[in-house]
């Protein structure tokens, strides 16, 4: 019995203890957190106003200042081309007062440039020095909000950064390669079409308002002592010509001075060798241009005084069955448009096969002319109201209103690639510009637009950086 005793009274013992402490029905906790509670509002405004900044800091703005700044340089150097040729000119003081008006005009449009250029500067610094302030703001919020990352979240994600760019960096180490210094576009270094400045001369000539219709500029590949000149085909109220004349400068052009005069393609209108349409250039002393009542392209040698042609595929649209249009209006005998670049000269048209979309062929420089590569795009003719080349980039217009044209589309030749948001505008003098031709040696554009010849200045570039 004795060794059972001291084993009997630690049971009992506890039994009574459990007895005294009987549990409560209920347990209540009270909790003190060291930590503040994260300001959930504070990160909301944070949030808000980075999302302010993106919106006010666009490359839009930033690629506007360089355009007008481009566009100052572009027009003072060709105010001082024009100054050149007045101190030049001896002829009786009759072009030179011509050409003091044409600089007068110049230095009016530059000083519109030079406001626009100063109005756009400021608001770039009130916007600049808003942005620096918030951007300040918002980084001392920021460090206030990283403490609240108690298990170093944002501190391990830099890391990571860092360490993905550190390898990024080892990677371009190991595989060294010459990164292109801008993309490839069209045929020319100096990249796509970004805007288009004007209108520069504005002018009806000597007939003013007696052809509606027709089509003028300069030569890209001139003879020599013929670089500038200036040439002009007047249409008849039908839309035909037979003669093509020339002007010695641009002030004759202006004034009505022609040198030397006409030169008959064929004995009258309408006839064989007739031009038909507005759409034709020149180029190495040859004049392009849609053949009479036919689907092919006429050359006209200014030297020989002969006609050649090339015959268009099967199925071409011609005689005014597929013009350029817009919804109030279609512009007649515009089935083909002939065009010229850096390259020479191109046909623009449509096909039955090509359900109405444009088509684009090279046209060679042989005698007679001969067909060379063609390309389809998807952009339907009669949306369009006119194209232009440059740089093996084929450009298309639309009508907008009674005052602006939109370069809409583009087509690059080198690459197959479509572009339907170019979105450049164009000022117009008039509601129709019935033909616009591209040229590379001065790049401007030069239009017929009832009646009157207008120019535009071309400017191009890259995204990043413009290329004269």
């Amino acid at each position: 019995m004795k060794l059972f005793v001291p084993l009997i009274v630690p049971l009992w013992a506890l039994y009574s203890l459990a007895q005294q402490a009987a549990p409560s029905k209920s347990c209540k906790c009270e909790l003190n957190p060291t930590e503040e509670a994260f300001p959930h509002d504070k990160l909301q405004i944070a949030e808000g106003n980075a999302t302010d900044c993106n919106t006010h800091i666009t490359p839009q703005k930033a690629l506007e200042l360089e355009s007008l700044l481009l566009g100052l340089e572009k027009r003072l150097t060709q105010l001082h081309s024009d100054l050149s040729v007045l101190e030049e000119e001896d002829d009786g003081e009759l072009y030179g007062v011509l050409s003091l008006f044409v600089i007068e005009n110049e230095m009016l449009e530059i000083r519109q440039l030079m406001d626009k250029l100063n109005s756009t500067t400021e608001e770039h610094q009130v916007l600049t020095a808003d942005t620096v302030q918030q951007l300040e703001e918002l980084k001392i919020e920021m460090i206030k909000l990283e403490k609240f990352d108690t298990m170093e979240v944002v501190k391990g994600r830099q890391v990571n950064r860092h360490l993905k760019s550190a390898l990024e960096t080892c990677r371009i180490g190991v595989k060294a390669t010459v990164a292109p210094t801008q993309p490839p576009y069209g045929t020319c270094q100096r990249g796509p079409l970004r805007n288009i400045t004007g209108p520069g001369v504005n002018t009806q000539g000597e007939f003013p308002g007696n052809y509606a219709y027709g089509a003028w500029g300069r030569d890209p590949k001139p003879e020599m002592r013929k670089e500038n000149w200036y040439w002009m085909v007047p249409l008849t109220s039908s839309q035909y010509a037979n003669y093509i004349r020339f002007y010695s400068s641009l002030s004759a052009l202006i004034i009505g001075v022609s040198t030397p005069g006409n030169i008959q393609i064929s004995p009258s209108n309408p006839t064989t060798n007739t031009i038909q349409g507005p759409n034709n250039v020149l180029y190495g002393s040859a004049l392009y241009y849609n053949c009479y009542n036919r689907d092919a392209v006429c050359r006209f040698n200014l030297t020989s005084k002969s006609v050649t042609s090339v015959q268009l595929p099967k199925g071409t649209r011609y005689n005014s069955k597929s013009n350029f249009c817009h919804l109030e209006d279609c512009y007649a005998y515009t089935d083909l448009d002939l065009a010229t670049d850096e390259s020479g000269v191109w046909v623009v048209y449509t096909t039955t096969e090509a359900l109405g979309n444009l088509v684009l062929t090279k046209v060679d420089e042989t005698e007679p002319p001969t067909l060379g590569k063609t390309w389809h795009t998807s952009v339907y003719k009669r949306s369009v109201t006119n194209t232009f080349m440059a740089c093996g980039v084929l450009y298309a217009t639309r009508y907008i209103d009674a005052n602006v044209e939109e370069v809409f589309y583009s087509f690059d030749t080198t690459t197959g690639m479509e572009n339907f948001k170019v979105s450049i505008f164009m000022n117009k003098v008039s509601p129709n510009i019935f033909s616009l031709n591209y040229n590379p040696v001065d790049q401007m554009l030069y239009a017929y637009s009832n009646a009157k010849m207008v120019s535009y200045k071309a400017l191009f570039g890259y995204s990043d950086r413009y290329v004269s």
